[in-house]
C-alpha cells in the first residue's frame, strides 16, 4: 500500500514536473518567435530607388513618388516597413525642397486630392465625417506620430478592402503631405 502511494506520488510529480516544462518551453518559444518577427524599418535612404522600384508591390500606389531623389533636395528622410503580415506596410520620404518647388507641388497635388486635412493622423483622419485612413509622420525628427498644423496632408488614394461590418479593416492609402513653412513635402503610403 505504502508502495503504491509512492508511485502515485511519484508519477504525479513527473507530471507536474513535464507539464512545467512544456509550458515553460512553449513561453520561450513563443517569445522568441515573437522577437525575430518584429518590423524593421528601413530608414537607409541609399535603398529608396530599391524599395520604389522593386520592394514596393503595387507601383500604382507609388507613382507619385519621385522616381529618384530631386538635385537641390537639402534634407531627406525615409521609413520603410514592409510589415509583419502581407498588407501591413508603410513608405515614406520626406524632402526639403526650394518654396517654389513646394507651391508648385501644393498646387498640383490640391487639385487632384481626394481628401485633406490639416495636420493630424491617420486615427484623427479617419475619425472625421467621411474621414479615411492617411499616414503618421514616421518620418518625423521628433517621436510625434502626428504631423504639426503647418501641414496640409492630401490624400490622393484611398480604398477600402474590408468586409462588410468591417470598414477599412482593409485596405490603403497614399498621398502628400506639405510644410509651406519648412519647404517639405512627405510622400506617403500605407497598407493594411
Amino acid at each position: 500500500m505504502q508502495q503504491s502511494l509512492l508511485v502515485k506520488i511519484a508519477t504525479v510529480s513527473l507530471f507536474s514536473v513535464g507539464s512545467f516544462s512544456v509550458i515553460s518551453g512553449s513561453f520561450l518559444f513563443t517569445k522568441t518567435s515573437n522577437n525575430t518577427q518584429t518590423a524593421q524599418i528601413i530608414t537607409d535612404i541609399s535603398r529608396y530607388q530599391e524599395i520604389r522600384n522593386h520592394q514596393w508591390p503595387d507601383i500604382n500606389q507609388i507613382k507619385h513618388f519621385p522616381v529618384e531623389i530631386p538635385s537641390g533636395v537639402k534634407s531627406v528622410s525615409m521609413a520603410y516597413s514592409p510589415g509583419l503580415i502581407p498588407g501591413s506596410s508603410f513608405f515614406q520620404i520626406r524632402l526639403q525642397q526650394p518654396p517654389e518647388q513646394i507651391q508648385k507641388l501644393l498646387l498640383q497635388y490640391s487639385k487632384i486630392a481626394e481628401h485633406q486635412y490639416q495636420g493630424g493622423d491617420t486615427n484623427d483622419h479617419s475619425k472625421q465625417t467621411n474621414g479615411v485612413p492617411t499616414t503618421f509622420f514616421y518620418t518625423s525628427k521628433s517621436r510625434t506620430e502626428a504631423f504639426p498644423n503647418t501641414y496640409q496632408i492630401l490624400v490622393l488614394k484611398a480604398q477600402d478592402q474590408g468586409q462588410p461590418g468591417f470598414k477599412w479593416n482593409h485596405g490603403h492609402s497614399y498621398g502628400v503631405a506639405i510644410d509651406n513653412s519648412t519647404s517639405e513635402i512627405v510622400y506617403w503610403v500605407e497598407k493594411w
